[in-house]
């Protein structure tokens, strides 16, 4: 009975000392109109939000403009995405176009790294996404044989 009540002092002293460890820390509060958007000469936004996205893994938001069709393309990490705003279609290349999932407001996607793959801006609207790359950002164009 002794060594489970102090077990459970035990666990209890941790779990305070968790919770007072992450109290410590600064929430991070980012309002959409501050985030700090930069363009590519391709049209594409970007938002830090942690990491730097060029050396190590990193969160951020993605803005595509309407109508915007990526070249195909991959990338040496895994990205896992939610799309905040529009909707979005990310296909595998080579893989029937009617087989297309179109991705609205609130919808996750996962691209796994060394996919040959494109992904398409298709409302009217832009497309605003989150982003979470587990490795740092790259694009690399892959050829497909059919002209674009």
């Amino acid at each position: 009975m002794t060594r489970l009540l102090a077990l459970s002092l035990l666990s209890s002293g941790l779990l305070y000392l968790t919770s007072t460890a992450t109290i410590a820390e600064s929430i991070q509060n980012q309002p959409a109109e501050k985030l700090g958007w930069k363009t590519t000469p391709e049209g594409v936004a970007f938002a830090a939000l942690v990491g730097d996205r060029f050396s190590e893994p990193y969160m951020a938001m993605v803005k595509l403009p309407s109508g915007l069709i990526s070249p195909a393309h991959t990338k040496t990490a895994n990205m896992f995405g939610v799309i905040i705003s529009g909707a979005m279609v990310h296909t595998a290349v080579g893989a029937d176009p009617k087989d297309d999932v179109i991705l609205p407001e609130g919808s996750f996607y996962k691209i796994p790294k060394e996919l040959p793959h494109i992904s398409k801006c298709v409302s009217e609207t832009d497309c605003v996404s989150f982003l979470y790359q587990d490795g740092k950002f790259d694009f690399l164009p892959v050829a497909t044989g059919v002209p674009e």
